[in-house]
């Protein structure tokens, strides 16, 4: 591998840790928060406008707990993916930008579920359903940007060279 070669370096993992060439961990893991977090505000809407509040308002302090956990786990691993990229490159700069979008992201779902808890899970929080609402309109900020680093700067994704095989 040229390490001298910016793009090369930054398709190639860190470490295993980070997930074999051409499968990034990162990628993979940011379907846990999304997920939650999406089922979260579902499991809100639910709470704020149906019959059974109370489960539903628990589901969705749960949801954005499990969200949180899955969120840390992928900022790690994107963590690892953003080390590779040079400085000073518009794949770097994008790459921090994502980075501190979602870093807010889980400090407001953070904030969400420390506010769910204080008035009880079975409570609806309209307090916490908003700051979730900012956190997740964040996130669509913030997965665009991710989409930018895969799909245009090609961040972690294979090189040519091996897509090629895939259309022989």
């Amino acid at each position: 591998m040229d390490t001298d070669d910016p793009l090369r370096r930054a398709k190639r993992p860190r470490t295993i840790l980070a997930g074999p060439y051409g499968h990034p961990f990162h990628a993979m893991v940011i379907t846990i928060p999304i997920g939650a977090w999406t089922a979260s505000v579902v499991f809100d809407l639910v709470a704020i406008f149906g019959d059974n509040p109370e489960a539903f308002a628990r589901g969705a302090a749960w949801l954005i707990g499990i969200g949180l956990v899955g969120g840390v786990v992928a900022a790690a691993l994107g963590f690892l993916d953003y080390l590779q990229l040079q400085n000073g490159t518009r794949a770097h700069r994008t790459a921090r930008l994502h980075m501190v979008l979602n870093l807010t992201v889980l400090l407001l779902m953070l904030i969400s579920f420390i506010v769910r808890l204080a008035a009880g899970f079975e409570q609806v929080s309209v307090a916490g359903f908003v700051l979730s609402l900012m956190a997740m309109l964040l996130l669509a900020a913030s997965g665009y940007l991710g989409g930018e680093l895969s799909y245009r700067y090609g961040v972690r994704v294979a090189d040519e060279d091996s897509q090629r095989k895939a259309y022989r």
